[in-house]
């Protein structure tokens, strides 16, 4: 009889049979296995925004850059002052600023709904969510225009070719679809559990595997 990380894996390489039949893993969620060594990547959740043979780019959705509120970086950025800062909405003072990864960590990136679209800015990804890498997102998030949903990331995950694929083979991750619900959620500390429950994945019984591995 199967062990359940032995059904886990079984399960993930044909996930990874499907995506190599649509050869991307564009627009799905990369969920980190209870293994995974680098410290950066711990019980982390990353939405692939680009995935090809020259290779791969991500965001980490479910990791907080608490030293930093959205209206403190809107003030850095000019966007906004002092003064103007106080009048903007509760729903974007209490925006997370997220940590999207080790690599260009002053850059900046957000995911978004697609009821917003910058013309030579905004990458269309997948099921109706976006990448735009812009200050006029921000700014029209702080004008109250922006997107209904949004998740703004400083930094990202990167891959060289074939080093993505390499590590699933591994067991480094596990892939499943992106739910738009977990992604753009704020409560970003049950988005590690409730991205393994979208596979129907108990995290307790993992976690317990891996502790007797």
């Amino acid at each position: 009889m199967l062990s359940k990380r032995q059904r886990v894996t079984a399960e993930n390489e044909v996930r990874m049979a499907e995506t190599a039949a649509r050869n991307s893993l564009e627009g799905q969620f990369l969920i980190a296995m209870p293994s995974m060594t680098d410290s950066r990547f711990e019980h982390s959740v990353i939405y692939v925004c680009s995935h090809s043979e020259q290779g791969a780019m991500g965001l980490i959705v479910n990791q907080v850059a608490r030293h930093l509120s959205l209206e403190e970086l809107l003030i850095q950025l000019d966007i906004v002052n002092d003064e103007d800062s106080i009048r903007l909405p509760s729903r974007i003072r209490d925006m997370n600023v997220h940590k999207g990864g080790p690599v260009e960590v002053e850059r900046g990136f957000v995911l978004h709904s697609d009821d917003f679209m910058l013309n030579q800015s905004t990458l269309a990804i997948d099921n109706g969510i976006c990448l735009t890498a812009t200050l006029e997102i921000l700014r029209a998030i702080a004008q109250g225009s922006g997107p209904d949903h949004a998740m703004l990331a400083l930094g990202y995950a990167g891959w060289a070719p074939g080093q993505l694929e390499s590590e699933i083979q591994a067991n480094g991750w596990l892939t499943a679809p992106a739910d738009p619900d977990i992604l753009f959620d704020r409560d970003f500390e049950s988005k590690w559990h409730r991205a393994l429950g979208s596979l129907g994945i108990d995290p307790a019984m993992l976690l317990s595997e891996a502790g007797h591995a």
